[in-house]
Parts: C-alpha cells; structure tokens; sequence
C-alpha cells in the first residue's frame, strides 16, 4: 500500500530529524554551556510535553483519554522505562563525546532485536543480524581505546540502551493493546513522572544548582534550553509515531543512523572528543554496520516477498483505517524486520 509505505518513511525520517536536533542542541546546553544539572533538563522537557499536549487537547487538535484511576496501571511500566531513558540519556551526552556516545547507544539496537524477539515474537533476517553484529562490533573496538573514558559516562549509555530497546518494544505492545493512544501515552507518561523528577531534582540539590546557573541572563543559552525543552516533546511524539508505523527495531536503528552524522559532527561539538587511531577504525566500522542495516531495511521488497501468503497476519488500526502486516519473518523473505 502506497500510503502505508509514504507514513512508514516520514516517519522514520521526522524521527531522524528529531533525534538529530535534540542531540546537538543537548550537547551544546550540557557541555559547551557547562549546565550542571541534566535532571533539571529533564524537568524542562517533561513540563513542555505536559503543557503543549494539554493545550493540544483544549483546543480539540488532538484527543486523548480523561484520567481514571487505572491509566497508571494500564501504561505501567512506560513512565518508568520514560523518565530513566530521558535522564540517563542526558546524563550520558554531558559526560561522553558525541563519537563516544553515538557508537555505544547501537549497543540498544541489539537489544531491541532481542527484546522484539521475546517480547512480540518478531524474528530479525540473517543480513539484519550481521548489520547489527558489525555496528556492536565497532562501537566495542572504539571503546577499547577511548582516551576521554569516564566510568559513570559508559554506565549512563548502556542503562540509556537498556532503557531504549524496552521503550520501543513496550510502547508498540501497549499502542496495540489499550485504547490509549500515542498522545494519551505521551502526556500520561510525562504527568505521572514530573512530581517524582520535581523531588529527586530537590533532593540532589540539582534545583538549586541551575537556580545559581550563570548564563540565564544569556539570550542566545536561554533560547537553547527552551529548544531542548520543546524538542523533548518533539522527540517524544516522533518515536511514537515512527514506532507505530514501524518496529521497534526500525525506530532504534532511525536514531542510530542519525549518530552516523553526529558521530562526525560531534568531534567539534563540545571539545571533549580525543582522537586515536583505533577509536576511529572502531566508530567507522560501526558507521558501515549502520549503512548496511539501512540497505537491509529499506530496500524494495523482492516479489516473491510481495506474493508471499505464508506469514501469520495480524490487523493493526492505524489512524482510523485497517492494514495487515506480516507478524513473524518466513524463511525465504528477504526483508529485515517485519512491524506487528
């Protein structure tokens, strides 16, 4: 279906763009402006979705359940996996290099492909799996020799891929099974996580520190942080609609090609970046890992593929209208990765 296949690729690609921004403009607020407190941003970015979805409704552009008191565990635990992948990720972007930082977050697309497995019984192709192999691969021989190493850096991203990959799994379960819908989880995840954030950014004193910041009476800080905090919503909302029309896999392996130019990028971003001949071979095998899985994903699919009768079929409403998509790979499909 042509319209199907139009929504499948700008979503990816409003994704792509999203996750690009928000990543440079991150870095720039959390290291180049030394902001001391990502918890802080979280807070921004969790009151920006809140605000904007919640106007969104009062003016009827979009709809989204009332609350009740089983929401919390309908979603459950989506606002959880939400406000870790949002703060660890921060956390990691102020204490790695965007190189660093962008080869080790394609540690999550192995995890996603494993967790589509488990979870919704997805199963990746052979070339899909060499793609990812070769992207884990590289990110762990650019590890191997990073002169910028910092411990709780590399803890924050692995948490932040653990994070992802159960995000993009338990988001397409629930966008399936509740009648909730991409807003309703959005607004819901963001409103039941901003009084926990509001008192952890309390208790670490993490208020107080960017109350203290130096450069709020800077204009141009100031319009990047009100960017990060808009681009949070943004993010939200473009991994949910990527999600939806795509799977879980596709949505983490959109974000990690767009760490193919931040990768890159990255090295004059912040100034925390330390070159060394190893860390390179590493960060571009991973880069090619991610070109290949891009060919493998979004090639033309072959006729017999086409014609192919024997996958199980599964109906997913989409945006009012019904379409069937094969729910687990047959063995003579040549494709990646299927959506359920």
């Amino acid at each position: 279906d042509g319209k199907l296949q139009i929504l499948k690729v700008s979503s990816a690609l409003f994704y792509g763009l999203s996750s690009f921004m928000i990543t440079v403009i991150n870095k720039t607020v959390l290291t180049s402006y030394r902001f001391p407190s990502f918890l802080f941003l979280s807070l921004g970015q969790l009151t920006a979705t809140i605000i904007v979805l919640y106007l969104a409704r009062k003016f009827n552009v979009v709809k989204y359940p009332n609350f009740s008191y089983d929401i919390p565990r309908k979603i459950f635990p989506l606002p959880l996996i939400y406000l870790g992948n949002m703060m660890f990720g921060l956390g990691g972007t102020q204490a790695l290099s965007l190189p660093m930082f962008a080869a080790l977050r394609r540690f999550s697309i192995l995890m996603t492909m494993i967790l589509e497995l488990k979870v919704l019984g997805v199963r990746p192709s052979f070339a899909v799996q060499v793609s990812v192999y070769s992207m884990v691969g590289g990110a762990l021989i650019a590890a191997s020799d990073d002169l910028s190493f910092t411990a709780y850096g590399y803890t924050y991203v692995m948490i932040t891929n653990a994070l992802t990959a159960a995000n993009g799994v338990f988001v397409k379960q629930k966008l399936e099974t509740i009648e909730m819908g991409k807003y309703g989880l959005m607004y819901y995840n963001s409103l039941f996580m901003i009084v926990p954030t509001l008192f952890g950014s309390w208790l670490t004193n993490d208020l107080q520190k960017a109350y203290d910041f130096e450069h709020w009476n800077n204009p141009v800080f100031c319009f990047q942080f009100f960017l990060s905090c808009i681009m949070g919503f943004v993010l939200s909302y473009s991994t949910i609609l990527c999600t939806h029309y795509n799977s879980a896999l596709t949505t983490t392996i959109v974000g990690c090609l767009k760490n193919i130019s931040i990768t890159y990028i990255g090295m004059f971003i912040g100034g925390d970046y330390i070159f060394s001949w190893l860390n390179s071979i590493g960060i571009n095998i991973s880069v090619l890992g991610s070109l290949l899985y891009t060919y493998v994903t979004f090639r033309k699919k072959s006729s017999t593929t086409s014609s192919s009768s024997s996958s199980t079929l599964l109906s997913v409403k989409v945006s009012g209208d019904d379409y069937e998509e094969p729910l687990l790979s047959t063995q003579n499909e040549k494709s990646s990765i299927n959506t359920v």
